[in-house]
């Protein structure tokens, strides 16, 4: 059992869970950025682990940056709110996906048509937006090291309490 506690609390956590928009990011060494959207996530219910699920064709440059330097950075948001949230961690790992995920897909999938149709999208765009073909899904799964509010507003880029101070992505 780890020792070590979570830098989100219930309620991001929550958030997370619920299934939100989810960007993903790293930078090469040159710190050029990669980005992608991702078309699932999960996080285990302690908040100390995040796993993140995107197309291997889309994002072959997102993923040669994780893979050299174990740098990402994601946001989760909720489009009808806007609340935001950072994570970064730096010692990502990847692998390919396993049947046992197409639950979590089909959860998050779920999850962003209802949170996308509070904003007025049928249900037919979110599936647009996340469609994949399951072969090609890489998961990208870590730690955060570090958590950020970026809700719009006056603590747009404040470190949560409890967050590490150095730069992960």
């Amino acid at each position: 059992m780890s020792t070590r506690s979570s830098l989100l609390t219930p309620d991001l956590i929550a958030m997370v869970d619920g299934g939100v928009s989810t960007i993903v990011s790293s930078c090469d060494a040159a710190l050029h950025p990669s980005v992608m959207r991702a078309v699932g996530s999960a996080i285990t219910p302690d908040g100390l682990s995040i796993s993140v699920y995107l197309s291997r064709r889309q994002s072959r440059q997102l993923l040669q940056d994780v893979a050299a330097s174990g740098h990402i950075a994601v946001v989760f948001s909720q489009p009808f709110s806007h609340r935001t949230l950072q994570v970064k961690a730096t010692s990502a790992r990847t692998r390919s996906a396993l049947p046992a995920d197409q639950p979590v897909l089909q959860r998050y999938l779920l999850a962003m048509q209802e949170e996308v149709s509070r904003v007025g999208f049928d249900p037919a765009f979110t599936r647009a937006m996340l469609a994949y073909q399951f072969d090609d899904l890489v998961v990208i799964s870590f730690e955060p090291t570090q958590a950020f509010d970026q809700t719009p507003g006056p603590k747009a880029g404040a470190a949560l309490p409890g967050a590490a101070s150095e730069s992960a992505a």
